[in-house]
């Protein structure tokens, strides 16, 4: 009996792992329960010893939306184990949870379009969250509307948020219709098109979706394999790996659009009638010690963190190819004075080696910028040389020296494209320690000047109001581990996508 029981279990469990649907819901189950214990905890005020009637409200929305999100997912598992499938019907309940973007429950949101859609090919999936990062920064750009007055280029920028909304909402339905397995209807190239300049906004899944359509409108054979879309794919497989990406390309559209949405006076300029403000509808994230307004500050200095991460590691990958690559191709007395140079770099700690450039050369963005990427060049160069030393040798690469390709050819033509897998995964995690970098300097009074909003100064600020106002450092520092997960989750899934034992 108890064997019997054993292989109807794992043939249950076998069934239920066909449907991508009830893995999303328990996805979306467990992410709004978890937004529901932020909420709860944040309502908490340490000053007062009380609870805040807002946030305990916004927490049951959350946990009545993971409810119903509990019960549709029990209905789906049952149906499928009955069934062996989902009806109509229950898929329709889908846009029950699809409208719980509106209060920024994008857990839900997703497996509510996840479930409307039963067939579901990697186009649609890229556009729903393509769909759900433009929502989402149309609902926080509107926070301001409570605050009393707004930038001048308020309704603008939701004008043109609202423009955006409606071509990737109407884009949904078209790539579903239009595209078939690697082919696409040549029309989809237009859109393709359109798509891409939207990406000005800064959503980068327009720009990835856009890319796609064009690639596979030129596709004549649907059984044709297309490398960097099946990488795409298999990418998409990793649920944490996608919410990684959205977390990123989320932040980086709403630094984009916060330059229209945003009055960038209200993160710099002092107000002395609001210091130290609690939580509200104004002021979401409150205010500092100088009547600042904490959740605008915090809007704008994930522009400074991405900008600072992405540049550095920019800076670090362009040397690190350069000197890995002809360490690791001509190896001898070549490799041994490259490699030991930046032995020499490696054996400097951790912030030790920005620190003393900046000190020596003063504070700003550029020379924090050029700190970071001189001092994370040895890892990207260790990286390249390793993949150099057991590509030089490979049959292409001899054929190319037998057909009297040239030294430079053989390194940037055969060599290094074959080589970049690692490195972009080495890229993903050195952008968000990068994050992380600036933001300690930053703490310690080297970064950016103070006045600046940037979240470690923004952490340097609260954590002297840790045990009244601890909302100043908790949201800052939520945004900075927040980033860096998204990066670490983004290298877990792109190195899975990539190792080609894993296709």
């Amino acid at each position: 009996m108890k064997t019997e029981n054993y292989f109807i279990k794992k043939a249950n469990i076998r069934k239920l792992n066909r449907f991508q649907e009830q893995k999303i819901l328990a996805f979306g189950c467990g992410g709004s329960a978890l937004l529901a214990f932020i909420s709860a905890a944040l309502s908490f005020d340490i000053k007062t010893k009380s609870f805040g009637a807002a946030p305990l409200l916004i927490a049951a929305v959350f946990i009545a939306e993971a409810a119903v999100a509990f019960l549709i997912w029990q209905a789906v598992k049952s149906q499928i184990l009955k069934n062996n499938g989902i009806s109509r019907g229950l898929r329709l309940t889908g846009i029950i949870l699809a409208a719980t973007i509106i209060n920024g429950n994008i857990f839900c949101a997703l497996a509510g379009l996840m479930l409307i859609k039963k067939e579901k090919n990697l186009e649609y999936l890229i556009g729903c969250y393509m769909v759900l990062v433009e929502v989402l920064i149309m609902i926080v750009s509107y926070m301001n509307v409570f605050k009393p007055y707004v930038c001048d280029t308020f309704f603008l920028g939701m004008g043109v948020l609202a423009v955006v909304i409606l071509i990737h909402a109407v884009s949904l339905p078209l790539v579903v219709t239009h595209v078939n397995g690697n082919k696409a209807d040549k029309m989809m190239a237009v859109l393709g098109v359109i798509l891409i300049a939207t990406t000005l906004t800064g959503n980068l899944f327009s720009l990835l979706l856009g890319a796609v359509l064009i690639r596979k409108s030129w596709t004549k054979d649907d059984n044709v394999s297309i490398g960097w879309v099946d990488v795409v794919k298999r990418l998409f497989r990793s649920q944490m790996a996608v919410m990684g990406a959205f977390i990123i390309v989320f932040l980086l559209t709403l630094s984009i659009c916060a330059n229209l949405t945003f009055d960038y006076g209200i993160a710099i300029d002092n107000d002395y009638s609001l210091i130290l403000n609690a939580p509200s509808l104004a002021y979401p994230f409150g205010t500092d010690d100088y009547g600042r307004c904490v959740f605008t500050r915090v809007v704008f200095g994930a522009r400074i963190s991405l900008t600072v991460g992405i540049v550095s590691t920019a800076l670090s990958i362009i040397a690190g190819i350069l000197l890995g690559a002809v360490a690791g191709f001509y190896s001898g007395s070549t490799d041994n004075i490259i490699m030991r140079i930046l032995d020499v770099f490696m054996a400097i700690p951790g912030l030790l080696l920005p620190i003393a450039i900046i000190a020596a050369f003063g504070t700003s963005t550029v020379n924090i910028v050029i700190a970071l990427g001189i001092g994370a060049i040895p890892s990207y160069a260790r990286t390249i040389r390793a993949s150099v030393l057991t590509l030089s040798d490979a049959e292409f690469v001899e054929a190319a020296r037998a057909c009297g390709a040239k030294d430079k050819v053989i390194i940037f033509k055969h060599i290094l494209p074959n080589s970049m897998a690692p490195l972009i995964i080495r890229a993903t995690l050195g952008i968000g320690a990068g994050v992380t970098a600036v933001s300690s300097l930053s703490y310690l009074g080297l970064g950016i000047p103070p006045q600046i909003p940037e979240w470690g100064n923004i952490l340097k600020a609260g954590s002297s109001y840790l045990e009244t106002n601890a909302y100043m450092a908790i949201f800052p520092g939520f945004a900075i581990v927040l980033l860096v997960l998204a990066f670490n989750f983004l290298g877990d899934g792109l190195r899975d996508a990539l190792d080609p034992k894993l296709k």
